[in-house]
């Protein structure tokens, strides 16, 4: 490209940025492949503390995987097993129990459930698993089931998806994860993940969850073989259903590991992807209140990084984490409270404790409570 365009374009979309306009796809496309890192981050950057300030989220949670007997076959999967696979469980009501149980004693506000769609497991065995965490410790915000999982539910029973997650909702669901969608353009999605439910099941289900009150996170799985035009895609199509419902809290950029994977020939995305992905996250996303650096799948030093390249948000406490790491994640299996405020001080933010759904978290002596709604301070402050 002659320089003196090069610099036209830089220019162009930089008073773009500048004046909260937003994006196009060729501008992402732009962005990802001519715009250099300390550049994407500079303007990165000044979009996540015009919406988010100096604060630097974080969460008090722990994983449940209740089962990683799987029907489906993934190539970019580590953590799935076949049902008579040494390496294959499914998790009893007295184990699912005892980890919130767990949980609850750690003092964490959220559970994260996902696990295998396990093929002679009923929906009702799904169902129970939400159900009997409720009862026994209703403080616990229950954020469970990915799009996949809840195509899966519709295929068991015969049932619309809709009425499958009133049903848990009504049992104690409070809102869904992002995963599964990976990347939703069909050249790709087709060579890793073809069974599943497919890029507009996913919309689709997402859509559902927001009409009936569910908040939800949103998920792109970068690092592969997808290229630039497929993940700006993935983030228009984000970005037009948040324009449609306002449902999505945060956006989370997951980092491919190939380890133990049918992609292990594949390098894991650089520290420069990583930081660049994020980056471009934030400013496509501009309907979208929080970008998540999930620390687990970046390495702690990137995810502190990214607090300056487009990042507000670093998950949480995340103990007994297994689907990363059973992919070759070498991040810790937990952090401290302690630990995940000094990396946010460290990087010259201020963290705020949150839950699930962003109320600021206030901790006494021996209980805590929410406060604010940190979604609409932020807005209110900017």
């Amino acid at each position: 490209m002659n320089p003196r365009n090069a610099d036209s374009m830089r220019d162009a979309l930089r008073a773009k940025i500048e004046a909260g306009q937003r994006l196009n796809f060729d501008d992402g496309v732009y962005l990802y492949e001519e715009v250099d890192l300390f550049t994407l981050g500079e303007w990165a950057n000044l979009v996540r503390e015009r919406r988010n300030g100096q604060f630097a989220y974080y969460n008090v949670n722990t994983h449940l995987n209740p089962t990683n007997v799987c029907v489906y076959r993934c190539t970019f999967c580590a953590f799935r097993a076949d049902l008579k696979s040494p390496k294959g469980y499914v998790m009893s009501d007295e184990q699912i129990v005892e980890r919130a149980a767990e949980a609850e004693r750690r003092g964490a506000t959220e559970l994260h459930i996902v696990g295998g769609l396990h093929h002679q497991l009923p929906y009702e065995w799904y169902l129970n698993v939400v159900r009997i965490i409720h009862r026994a410790h209703p403080r616990l915000h229950l954020k469970a089931y990915t799009a996949v999982e809840w195509d899966w539910f519709a295929r068991l029973t015969g049932r619309p998806t809709r009425d499958l997650l009133a049903e848990f909702k009504e049992a104690g669901l409070g809102s869904l994860p992002g995963g599964g969608a990976e990347i939703f353009h069909p050249d790709v999605r087709d060579k890793i993940c073809e069974h599943k439910a497919d890029a507009d099941s996913w919309i689709r289900i997402h859509r559902e969850a927001h009409r009936l009150g569910l908040r939800t996170n949103a998920t792109m799985l970068y690092g592969h073989i997808e290229n630039a035009e497929h993940r700006v895609d993935h983030l228009c199509r984000l970005r037009e259903l948040q324009d449609e419902t306002g449902g999505f809290q945060t956006f989370i950029p997951l980092a491919f590991h190939p380890d133990n994977t049918g992609l292990s020939h594949l390098p894991k995305p650089s520290g420069l992807m990583d930081l660049k992905t994020m980056a471009v996250s934030r400013l496509m996303l501009d309907n979208f209140p929080h970008i998540k650096a999930y620390w687990v799948m970046l390495g702690i030093k990137t995810a502190q990084l990214a607090l300056s390249f487009g990042a507000d948000d670093l998950d949480g406490t995340v103990v007994h984490e297994k689907i990363y790491h059973d992919a070759g994640s070498d991040s810790p299996q937990e952090l401290s409270v302690t630990e995940i405020r000094r990396l946010i001080e460290e990087a010259g933010r201020i963290p705020v404790e949150r839950d699930t759904l962003y109320h600021e978290v206030i901790r006494g002596p021996e209980q805590w409570r929410t406060g604010r709604s940190l979604q609409l301070a932020t807005v209110a402050a900017n």
